[in-house]
């Protein structure tokens, strides 16, 4: 029998996370199996969000809270936005749906680089919309091409910084002039995910331009530096027009009771996102420094993960890794062929890996 599934859906294939530890140690015999594909914090999430999970557990009988409020409370108050101002999402990820959703239809596009996170497409084919993907030079936005695709008929246009897979990020000064580039009646939707890892010191409070930009909303997520990705929650900035257009798209109780009370509880504990933020950068400096000794290439990162070129196929390498116990992105399915994407994990697991890489070079050599 013959579904009558949306055409748009056809050719889509569903998102394909990395695999499972407990699979891997099953398939392969392996007794300690380490994950670093999908950029998740190393370090795990704040005791003080632990705590409020335990508390909240004898309240799952109730629908949660679908405005948010507490959490919404919270985190206007440390943004010094309004509370108006956000929108809350199963992720990030549900925010972006929610954006496609309210505003891209058939005959309408949107415009992005190319890659970047492949969800702002996958969305958007689901709504019927053009794709028009502009290719990174050298791993960064190229932000002049993206104005040049800009139509009558663009509803979005998608800033990933820093960018994923490649780490790059754009400075104050190039983002904010391109920012005013874009006609006014396109959204400009920044995705900051990684907000919380960056150190570049012309990294931009986007925050403050939103009073300043109707069209720009800036989206944030709890899934990787505070270490709550197992709860799924995220959010959007905007002015308060912009929120109230897109709030019908999303669906009612979208965010658990859970998830609400351990993102409340994480943004207090600001000494674990500083430790966490500081051991990164200690991370990526393990990786550059194996880069420089092997002569390998990658892409400066202000991310959680860094992006290796080892010139052969990356389907190759992250084999060799799974073979020893460690689970990588192959940069055959982010348009790198011939890299890796690692997230940068403890100390002691970013010894390890590299100790494997160094071995894997020597084979090939």
């Amino acid at each position: 029998m013959e579904y009558r599934i949306k055409q748009e859906l056809k050719g889509l294939t569903p998102y394909k996370p990395g695999k499972p530890i407990d699979e891997v140690k099953r398939e392969l015999g392996l007794e300690k199996v380490t994950k670093l594909a999908s950029n998740e914090n190393p370090f795990g999430c704040s005791e003080y969000a632990k705590q409020a999970i335990t508390q909240s557990l004898d309240e799952l009988a109730i629908y949660p809270d679908g405005y948010s409020a507490d959490l919404r409370n919270k985190v206007a108050k440390s943004l010094n936005i309004n509370e108006s101002q956000l929108i809350f999402g199963n992720g990030s990820d549900e925010v972006i749906q929610i954006l496609c959703r309210a505003v891209l239809q058939k005959g309408t596009n949107m415009v992005s680089a190319n890659p970047t996170f492949p969800q702002y497409r996958h969305n958007a084919v689901i709504e019927g919309a053009e794709i028009r993907e502009i290719d990174n030079i050298d791993g960064a936005h190229n932000l002049e091409g993206m104005l040049q695709a800009i139509d009558s008929e663009t509803r979005i246009v998608w800033v990933c910084t820093p960018n994923n897979p490649t780490g790059n990020y754009i400075n104050e000064q190039t983002l904010y002039k391109f920012i005013t580039r874009v006609p006014k009646e396109v959204l400009v939707v920044v995705d900051e995910a990684y907000f919380e890892y960056v150190v570049a010191d012309d990294y931009p409070d986007t925050t403050k331009w939103l009073n300043e930009f109707d069209n720009l909303l800036i989206l944030r997520t709890f899934s990787k530096a505070y270490g709550l990705a197992g709860l799924r929650i995220g959010y959007g900035m905007a002015n308060e027009q912009l929120i109230q257009a897109i709030e019908p798209a999303r669906e009612p109780f979208n965010t658990s009771s859970i998830a609400q009370a351990a993102a409340i509880a994480a943004i207090d504990d600001t000494g674990f996102i500083e430790k966490c933020r500081i051991a990164n950068r200690s991370g990526m400096a393990q990786f550059e420094s194996f880069c420089h000794s092997a002569g390998l290439t990658y892409y400066p990162s202000q991310a959680n993960f860094i992006l290796i070129d080892f010139e052969v196929s990356g389907d190759i390498v992250f084999d060799y890794l799974l073979r020893n116990g460690f689970i990588v992105r192959s940069g055959e399915a982010l348009g790198y062929p011939t890299s890796v994407r690692i997230t940068v994990g403890s100390k002691e697991q970013n010894e390890e890996i590299i100790n494997i890489l160094t071995a894997f070079l020597k084979e090939q050599r």
